[in-house]
């Protein structure tokens, strides 16, 4: 019998977080036909003898929203194993949206999320008014792997209120805690003095259907965002921030009639009174299929495992992403991540080899050094990690051996070891920039905890300051190889078939006859990200980052090989995948 493709002698390791076994794949259209010692030749063989096969990786956590419309491959996950992708976290989406409310939308996620404005306004169709069209528009893009999507509490907010759907109280973060305190403890109506708008109680019910009508039009769910630095660019908070809980409960109630989930992203530990955040969410879980939140070291490992013991003690569905290392930017010479005096200014202003010229310069050299350390030791890149001059990036670094840390070594200030260090590498020279997930022992606490997706990649936001969207290999190459905190067995599980059934994807995240042929072959023993690298590869000739990666013999997504030998081979197989 004949066989579309045939994956011929890898160690399987089936996404079930069983131990791992030798044997052939066939696949037959976009779904797996046998797994065991296949006869039948195949059109196309992969011999898999030494490597490693999986499920495709499932990303919980992206941005790619506006990305997918002028890179239908989404890069850079496609290069790390990823043939599904969540779009619509943090309550900013693009739908549902009126015409009159694109520029606002477009506005709210470039100061979120750091996507340029009118690479949005011009580089997507805006064919769309309802979530089920804005999801119609993505699968007439061909997406080179598997789409699905939240729909975002900021758009359906201002969908149905307009202008007060936006809280004042975010231009005051000194005050929003105690505005917060204050407006949950009062009714439905307008919370005097806080600067908090509340929806009326028709107005609750209206956002409510929408969410709902938007799952059932094939969103997965539905996503919130309480954090108060994520502004809009007058520097009032997104639309949803200070929500009331009971705004949130009937939301869940409509998004959980159609078998949504709920995704609620809030600040911890100081940005927000854990116990009550938490409380909101056990809400949300009763009411849903399940809730998704971030989670990072800093709020501590212990009181989080805490609550979310508690809830899955009680059946409720509870699931997390985090990044699996120190979170944070990246910066170097030519990103323009840098220092800040004006003579760094003006190099910030140069063309790439200008700058590099510049910090060749004797006099100016002098001048960016001296205005540096007049007015600042340089303590602030205690937190600044080099990521070498290898083809592997390195993001492992322990606390004493920051930026910080080598200076002082040298005898030297952290402005003149940067320059030094950027020197010699002609300009190459990057930094890990850690702002969360700092401390690495914590990290590996945390994302041995089994509720834990150990990928929270941002991937299509940031994407001047940062590239995450490497966490799945990142994930294999460091934490199971290197260091052997995880299982390859439990590590795979929790990149494919526990974020699957997150999302109620039963065809996905496991190698098993009938199951949908999202797969990876990989050679684990070379297995590693590259270092980022920027690229005007956005509309408009924007900069990005992007990262490739090494050590994936083949990716297939529906049974297409979208990926041979670490590079795309340009077929898009993917698909929108819809609720119901």
């Amino acid at each position: 019998m004949s066989h579309d493709v045939v994956i011929r002698g890898g160690t399987v390791i089936d996404g079930t977080g069983a131990e791992g076994f030798t044997a052939d794949i066939a696949i037959d259209g976009d779904q797996i036909a046998a797994v065991g010692k296949v006869a039948g030749k195949g059109k196309r063989e992969i011999d898999a003898n030494g490597l490693t096969v999986t499920p495709g990786f499932v990303d919980l956590h992206t941005h790619l929203d506006a990305q997918i419309a002028w890179d239908p491959q989404v890069t850079s996950i496609s290069w790390h194993g990823v043939t599904t992708a969540l779009l619509g976290n943090c309550g900013v989406t693009f739908a549902p949206c009126k015409p009159d409310d694109r520029t606002l939308l477009a506005e709210m996620m470039e100061t979120v999320e750091d996507i340029p404005r009118r690479a949005i306004l011009e580089g997507m169709p805006w064919n769309w008014e309802s979530y089920g069209q804005y999801l119609d528009s993505i699968e007439s893009m061909g997406p080179g792997i598997n789409i699905c999507g939240m729909v975002g509490h900021c758009a359906i907010r201002y969908y149905v209120m307009g202008e007060r759907g936006i809280d004042e109280a975010g231009r005051d973060p000194k005050n929003w805690l105690e505005a917060r305190r204050r407006y949950d403890s009062d009714s439905l109506s307008d919370a005097e003095g806080t600067g908090l708008r509340r929806p009326t109680e028709d107005e609750i019910k209206k956002i409510a259907a929408l969410a709902g009508q938007s799952v059932k039009e094939g969103a997965v769910g539905f996503s919130s965002n309480r954090l108060w630095n994520h502004q809009l660019p007058d520097g009032r908070a997104i639309p949803g921030t200070f929500a009331h809980g009971d705004e949130l409960r009937a939301i869940a109630k409509e998004v959980g009639k159609y078998g949504g989930i709920m995704q609620t992203v809030f600040g911890m530990p100081r940005e927000a009174r854990f116990d009550d955040e938490f409380k909101l969410l056990e809400d949300e879980a009763r009411l849903t299929r399940g809730v998704l939140f971030s989670s990072n070291v800093e709020t501590g490992v212990a009181v989080q495992d805490a609550a979310v013991r508690k809830l899955l003690a009680q059946g409720l569905k509870v699931a997390s992403v985090t990044v699996p290392r120190g979170g944070g930017g990246v910066g170097g010479l030519f990103t323009g991540s840098f220092f800040r005096s004006a003579a760094w200014k003006a190099l910030s202003e140069m063309d790439n080899p200008a700058r590099l010229a510049a910090i060749r310069n004797p006099d100016m050299r002098r001048r960016l050094v001296d205005e540096i350390k007049s007015r600042d030791d340089g303590r602030r890149t205690s937190r600044w990690f080099f990521m070498g001059n290898e083809d592997r990036p390195r993001y492992t670094h322990a606390l004493n051996e920051s930026l910080w840390d080598m200076a002082k070594a040298a005898g030297e200030h952290p402005v003149e070891t940067w320059l030094r260090l950027t020197d010699e590498s002609d300009g190459k020279a990057l930094f890990h920039m850690r702002g969360f997930n700092v401390d690495l022992d914590g990290v590996e606490d945390l994302i041995q905890s089994d509720w834990i997706v150990p990928a929270q990649g941002d991937a299509g936001a940031h994407v001047g300051q940062m590239n995450d969207s490497g966490c799945s290999t990142f994930v294999l190459s460091h934490w199971v190889r290197d260091k052997g905190a995880l299982t390859l067995a439990d590590a795979v599980k929790r990149l494919t078939s526990f974020p699957a059934s997150v999302l109620g994807l039963d065809d996905r995240g496991t190698l098993a006859v009938g199951k949908r042929a999202d797969l990876n072959v990989i050679d684990l023993d070379n297995l590693a990200e590259r270092q980022p690298q920027i690229v005007n590869d956005m509309p408009f000739g924007a900069p990005r980052f992007i990262q490739r990666a090494r050590g994936y013999r083949a990716t297939l997504c529906n049974g297409q090989i979208t990926l041979e030998n670490d590079e795309l081979t340009g077929d898009r197989a993917g698909r929108v995948l819809r609720s119901n």
